[in-house]
């Protein structure tokens, strides 16, 4: 008979550290899934995932069980992606001429008539992406939940800590941060 979630927990805090095994497993697919929207390289995947599951591990008697335990491991995903972002802001390097040649292309036919920009999904999705690599981490991580995941603002301010008028400043500043970086882009490549 496979054990709850609560009893796996409760075995975890008696000191049964083999019990918090088959939470790992469960919920690693989900771990891995978000890690990798905000991190490019398997090794910081990997990184940001481990770094969850010792945060979770040690942090675990702090789950009071008034929401089920994957929002607040997802809750706690979510802060440790963020702080990646964060700690990895200083050392990204930004260069607006590293853009493909179908995103070149993409670009130069959206600059020049934005409604008729053929629809290159995959030149649009390498754009936005390293669009969002240029962004500040609070920006990239308000853009991701509200745009990518289509969370709501409620959903996020309950998943970042931050107060929903905060995450309503933080997409708007993200937004103005987008269309300079865009500007940025199309002046680079066009003029």
């Amino acid at each position: 008979m496979e054990r709850s979630e609560a009893e796996l927990i409760a075995a975890v805090l008696s000191g049964d550290s083999a019990s918090f095994e088959p939470l790992v497993q469960k919920y690693s697919p989900r771990i891995f899934a978000t890690a990798r929207r905000y991190a490019r390289r398997e090794s910081e995947i990997e990184d940001i995932a481990q770094e969850v599951w010792l945060k979770a591990f040690h942090k675990l008697k702090s789950f009071r069980g008034e929401a089920p335990f994957e929002h607040w491991l997802m809750r706690m995903a979510v802060r440790t992606c963020y702080d990646f972002l964060r700690s990895h802001q200083r050392n990204r390097v930004s260069s607006f001429s590293e853009i493909s040649e179908p995103e070149e292309d993409w670009l130069e036919k959206f600059v020049a008539d934005p409604g008729s920009a053929p629809e290159d999904a995959d030149a649009a999705r390498l754009l936005v992406n390293g669009v969002l690599d240029k962004l500040s981490p609070p920006a990239r991580l308000v853009m991701q939940l509200l745009e990518i995941e289509d969370r709501s603002v409620k959903e996020i301010a309950k998943i970042t800590g931050w107060s929903v008028p905060l995450v309503k400043v933080r997409a708007f500043r993200a937004r103005a941060e987008m269309r300079k970086i865009i500007a940025r882009m199309a002046a680079e490549k066009y003029l």
